[in-house]
């Protein structure tokens, strides 16, 4: 929901900060989050789980490109206890629900625990970008993932 977008912006701007696991490097605003990842007419699906009333994870499917893709942020120090599995659950429910047959992730190459969990969820190898860089140019290369619903 439109509301949730502060708690949203909380977790990635925390994923941000803390480096090495997203592309995004600049954190962003709660309009910027409500826009591109729940509200906006490009997002298809927009999760998030909860501890006490607090967000902890969310998970977005937006069309980029002309394909779904799917973005999975996890509040540091909670990542690896489920969070992310149960959100791709519903996820996947709401997707198929509206007809959507495939999702789409890229992954920066040195993301080492974001390759295991896409991986871990049953995404496959689709494609690379060795040469993809931030924007300091330092190269991380890029794997490019796809779920079939």
């Amino acid at each position: 929901m439109s509301e949730d977008a502060a708690g949203m912006a909380a977790v990635l701007n925390a994923v941000i900060a803390l480096g090495g696991t997203t592309a995004h490097e600049v954190p962003k605003t709660v309009t910027e989050v409500r826009t591109g990842y729940v509200s906006g007419p490009d997002v298809l699906s927009a999760v998030v789980c909860e501890d006490a009333g607090t967000i902890i994870g969310w998970q977005s499917v937006e069309m980029y490109h002309g394909d779904p893709h799917i973005g999975t942020f996890v509040q540091p120090g909670v990542q690896a206890k489920g969070v992310g599995g149960a959100m791709f659950d519903l996820t996947c429910r709401i997707l198929r629900d509206r007809g959507t047959t495939y999702i789409i992730a890229h992954i920066r190459a040195d993301n080492v625990p974001g390759l295991a969990y896409y991986a871990r969820i049953g995404f496959r190898d689709i494609g690379q970008d060795p040469d993809f860089a931030l924007s300091d140019g330092r190269k991380v290369g890029r794997i490019h993932r796809r779920f079939d619903l």
